[in-house]
C-alpha cells in the first residue's frame, strides 16, 4: 500500500502528537471523576486495580485506535471504510466511525455545560467567594449557579466558542498551538497544587489512603446481624475500575483515531501509546495528591461522591492559608483540562465535513459547534427547568440519558468493535507493517486485542447496561 496522506496536515513532531492525544485524554474525568471514584471505593485498592485494567484494556485499544488512525488517513468514517475495502471485508465497518463522530458530539454537548461549572468557579474562587465557607453556603452557591438557566447558558456558551475558535485555525496553528501552551500550563499548575497540598495539607494521610491497598475493605461488603458478621464479595469497585480505564483515555469517540491520521509516519505507535497513557495516568494520581490531603486536613469526607470537586474542595479552599490563589488556579486546572479535551471532541465531525462536503475548515467548526450548543441547551435545562419529572423518561433528566447513552452503549460498543475488527478482520500484516513490534511483544499485543480486551471491554459494556 502506498502511504497516505492527510489533507488537514500533520503533527509537526511526536512530541506534539504525545501532547495533543494525552491532551485529548486528560480532562474532567482525571481531575473530577478519578478522584471521587477513588474516594468511593477506599483508595489504593480501588487504584490498584485501575492500574492493571489500563495496562489490559486501556492501552491495547489506544494502539489500534492510533494504528487505525495512521494507516487510513482520514476522519474516523472514511478511515473505517478505507481500510475494510483495502483488507477485503465489508464497508459496513465505517459505522465505527460514525459512533465515534456522534460520540463526540453529543458528549461535547453537555460537557461544555460542566466544563462552565468550572468556569464559573475560577471566578467565584478569585472573588473570595470561597474565604471562611460553610458546608451549607456552598451547597447554596452549587444550588444557586445550577439552577440559574441563564448563568449556565452563557457559560456554555463561552466554552462553545473557546472549541471552536480553536478548531477553526486547523492542525498546525489551531490544535498543535493550544496543546503546546495549554498541556504545559496544566501539568505545571497541577505541580503547584501538589505542592501546596504538601505544604497545606495532612500529605501522609492523602499518600496512605491512595496507595495503601485494603482489598477487604474495597472489594467485600460486610453486615452484622445477631453479632455475626457476613461478608459478600462486591464486583462494583472492579467493574468501575475497568469502566474508568476505557473512557478516561478518550477511546471509542473517533478523536484518537483522528490525532493519529495526523501522525508522521516515522514515530512509534508502542512508544507514544505508552506515553499518552503515563502522562494520563499521572495526571489521575497527582490530582489525587493534591486534592486528599486538603481533604483531610479539614476533616472533609473522600467519599463525598460527585460533589467532591464543586462542593468538599472549596470548604477546604476558604479554610486555609492562600486558599483563595490556590483555589482559583485549581479550577482554572480543571478549565484547561475540559478545553484540551472538548477540541478533540469536535475535531473527528469537522474532518468529515472538510473531507466530504468540501467546506473550509472555520464553517465546519462553527457548524459542529452550534450543533453542540444547540443540543447543550437540554443539559442547561436538565438542571432547572427540565428537572422535574413531567420532564423525565424513566427517571432520567436530558442530560442523564445523553450521558448514559454515549458512556454506557456509544463508547464501549466502539471500542469493543475496533478491537474485534483490528484482531479478528483485519489481516495481522496491517497491524505489524504499523506497530513495527519484535516478537514477543507484537504476539502478547495481538492476543491481548483479539481476547483479553474485548472481554473487558464486553464486560463493562454489560454491566453498564444492568446485565452484569
Amino acid at each position: 500500500m502506498s502511504e497516505r496522506t492527510s489533507i488537514h496536515g500533520q503533527w509537526s513532531s511526536r512530541l506534539i502528537f504525545v501532547l495533543a492525544a494525552a491532551g485529548s485524554a486528560v480532562g474532567l474525568g482525571n481531575i473530577w471523576k478519578f478522584p471521587y471514584i477513588t474516594g468511593e471505593y477506599g483508595g489504593g485498592a480501588f487504584v490498584l486495580v485501575y492500574l492493571l485494567c489500563i495496562a489490559l484494556i486501556g492501552l491495547p485499544v489506544m494502539m489500534v485506535e492510533i494504528l487505525l488512525g495512521r494507516r487510513g488517513r482520514q476522519s474516523p468514517i472514511n478511515t473505517m471504510k478505507t481500510l475494510a475495502k483495502e483488507e477485503g471485508t465489508t464497508q459496513a465497518w465505517s459505522w465505527i466511525g460514525w459512533s465515534g463522530v456522534i460520540s463526540g458530539f453529543l458528549i461535547l454537548s453537555f460537557y461544555s455545560v460542566i466544563a462552565g461549572w468550572a468556569l464559573a468557579y475560577v471566578i467565584e474562587a478569585a472573588s473570595g467567594t470561597f474565604n471562611g465557607i460553610s458546608a451549607e453556603q456552598v451547597g447554596e452557591l452549587f444550588g444557586d449557579h445550577v439552577s440559574s438557566w441563564p448563568k449556565l447558558l452563557a457559560w456554555h456558551t463561552l466554552f462553545i466558542l473557546m472549541t471552536v475558535f480553536v478548531v477553526a485555525r486547523g492542525v498546525r496553528a489551531g490544535l498543535e498551538k493550544a496543546v503546546t501552551w495549554l498541556m504545559p500550563l496544566l501539568l505545571g499548575l497541577l505541580l503547584i497544587l501538589v505542592g501546596y497540598s504538601i505544604a497545606e495539607g495532612d500529605f501522609a494521610s492523602g499518600v496512605a489512603f491512595l496507595f495503601s491497598p485494603d482489598f477487604d475493605k474495597v472489594f467485600y461488603t460486610c453486615t452484622t446481624v445477631a453479632g455475626a458478621e457476613s461478608c459478600v464479595f462486591n464486583g462494583e469497585p472492579l467493574l468501575t475500575a475497568m469502566g474508568h480505564a476505557f473512557f478516561t483515555l478518550s477511546l471509542g469517540m473517533g478523536a484518537i483515531m483522528v490525532y493519529g491520521s495526523y501522525m508522521p509516519k516515522k514515530n512509534s505507535i508502542t512508544g507514544s501509546a505508552l506515553l499518552i497513557v503515563a502522562m494520563d495516568t499521572a495526571v489521575a494520581l497527582l490530582a489525587g495528591l493534591a486534592i486528599f490531603p486538603l481533604v483531610f486536613a479539614n476533616g472533609l469526607e473522600p467519599g463525598a461522591g460527585p460533589g467532591l470537586i464543586f462542593q468538599t474542595l472549596p470548604i477546604a479552599f476558604g479554610a486555609m492559608t492562600g486558599g483563595q490563589l490556590f483555589g482559583t488556579l485549581f479550577f482554572l486546572l480543571l478549565v484547561f483540562a475540559a478545553w484540551t479535551s472538548s477540541i478533540s471532541l469536535v475535531e473527528p465531525a469537522v474532518a468529515w465535513l472538510v473531507e466530504n462536503r468540501g467546506i473550509k475548515r472555520l464553517h465546519a467548526a462553527a457548524s459542529i459547534g452550534f450543533g453542540c450548543w444547540l443540543i447543550g441547551l437540554g443539559t442547561v435545562f436538565s438542571f432547572n427547568l427540565w428537572s422535574g419529572e413531567a420532564w423525565q423518561v424513566g427517571g432520567k433528566t436530558f442530560f442523564d440519558m445523553l450521558d448514559y447513552l454515549t458512556a454506557n452503549i456509544l463508547l464501549p460498543v466502539g471500542g469493543l468493535a475496533m478491537a474485534i475488527f483490528t484482531g479478528w478482520f483485519a489481516s495481522r500484516r496491517m497491524s505489524e507493517s504499523e506497530l513495527l513490534l519484535s516478537e514477543p511483544w507484537f504476539s502478547i499485543w495481538w492476543f491481548v486485542v483479539r481476547f483479553i480486551t474485548p472481554i473487558g471491554v464486553l464486560i463493562v459494556f454489560l454491566h453498564a447496561v444492568g446485565v452484569v
